[in-house]
């Protein structure tokens, strides 16, 4: 009975943005639009990184529990490197095993697997699985700190400044709003942590036998069709905090709400702000990677004419309003010798889409061969026969 009526209270919630939806078509994306009651938010679209609605984006605040986004995507990255493996066993310590707040019970002197310690940390948001992790990675969790402020500064959260792990409150841990979703952009391309994030609940079995039931924090994985992530937080000093994303018509969008005095109000701005941004906008491909736009000549390449492509489509975010959108780009290409892998660059396309200049990779989808000496004197002779003036130079 109880999940009926909260299925009800969010069908009602997603009503009343739709109806609200007319007034708001001509707003601008400012605070006013959407009623935040969160002191903190943001909407972005998570492939051209746009923003479609703010509020107080840049305000330093406790990002509480939503630091393990940070903690996650450094363990999946390193996974991806083959530093570590999910099958790893991992040492707990003293530190790890004595952690408060959200946890697993972890006990000194016991292992657990690098697969169950990120599973724990995405559903249980445990404390002392993210100091274990920490430490698995970077030796020390102050070592790990280290590499989660470097990541976020290369990820252009400026205003970012991680203490700990876990995200318990410590003087100087910060973020933004802002800077959580451009964290949150960079982890929506890891498909294993969108899996564990959308897991609402499952059973861990520590070594000494004993189980345990977790439950996602995020409840509105539950109970609002298609969100699958992100991470939620709640400490007295943040208030209730969520980093949330869902994928609807093929456009991946990320919302971030801070400081919230209950978790029903984020629950509710979560899923305001995303009705609004899937009534508001649509996502349209205006150059698509799938076909090619040329051929650049490599004169040392065994083909010399090599088909070059788009690393991914270029995207724009467009009001569903709009019935035309005019841009138009330029192609410059590198000086490229082979040989060259399937994925490597070999140019730009510049976009220029509302007096905004976009860059876009341009790669090759196959394996470029250098020439060898016998399939360079054919090419020299090609040419003199095609007249080439230039074939004397490309002996």
């Amino acid at each position: 009975m109880l999940i009926f009526m909260k299925k009800i209270i969010l069908a009602l919630i997603i009503c009343f943005v739709f109806i609200t939806r007319v007034n708001a078509e001509n707003e601008k994306i400012s605070s006013d639009v959407i009623n935040l009651k969160s002191q903190s938010g943001i909407i972005i679209e998570a492939d051209t990184g746009k923003v479609l609605f703010e509020k107080d984006a840049d305000t330093k605040r406790s990002p509480a529990s939503m630091t393990k986004i940070m903690t996650m995507l450094l363990i999946v990255e390193e996974l991806e490197k083959g530093n570590i493996l999910l099958k790893d066993e991992v040492a707990i310590s003293e530190r790890a095993a004595s952690m408060g707040g959200s946890q697993i019970y972890l006990e000194k002197g016991s292992t657990a697997t690098v697969e169950e310690l990120l599973t724990t940390i995405a559903v249980g948001s445990a404390n002392d699985s993210a100091v274990a992790m920490a430490e698995k990675i970077g030796g020390t969790v102050e070592n790990f700190v280290v590499l989660m402020n470097k990541r976020a500064k290369q990820l252009g959260a400026n205003n970012t400044t991680f203490k700990n792990p876990h995200g318990l409150d410590e003087e100087g841990h910060e973020t933004t709003a802002r800077d959580m979703a451009l964290i949150a952009k960079e982890v929506v391309k890891h498909d294993n942590i969108i899996k564990l994030s959308s897991t609402y609940e499952t059973t861990i079995t520590h070594k000494n036998g004993k189980s345990l039931w977790l439950v996602n924090t995020n409840s509105l994985i539950r109970f609002y069709s298609g969100l699958d992530g992100l991470k939620t937080g709640f400490t007295d000093k943040a208030g209730y905090c969520l980093t949330g994303t869902m994928k609807r018509n093929d456009m991946r969008l990320i919302t971030v709400v801070m400081h919230a005095e209950t978790k029903e109000d984020r629950n509710t701005d979560t899923i305001n702000m995303m009705e609004y941004a899937y009534s508001m906008y649509n996502k349209k491909t205006l150059v698509s990677s799938e076909n090619y736009l040329g051929n650049m000549f490599i004169d040392n390449a065994k083909s010399r004419k090599v088909k070059y492509y788009l690393e991914k489509d270029a995207n724009v975010i467009v009001d569903k309003n709009t019935r035309e959108v005019n841009y138009k780009y330029d192609i410059e290409l590198d000086n490229i010798k082979a040989p060259l892998k399937k994925g490597d660059k070999i140019g730009t396309l510049k976009l220029n889409y509302n007096n905004e200049i976009i860059d876009y990779n341009l790669i090759v989808k196959e394996d470029v061969y250098k020439s060898n000496f016998f399939t360079r004197m054919k090419n020299y002779f090609k040419d003199i026969l095609n007249g080439s003036i230039n074939a004397l130079g490309k002996m």
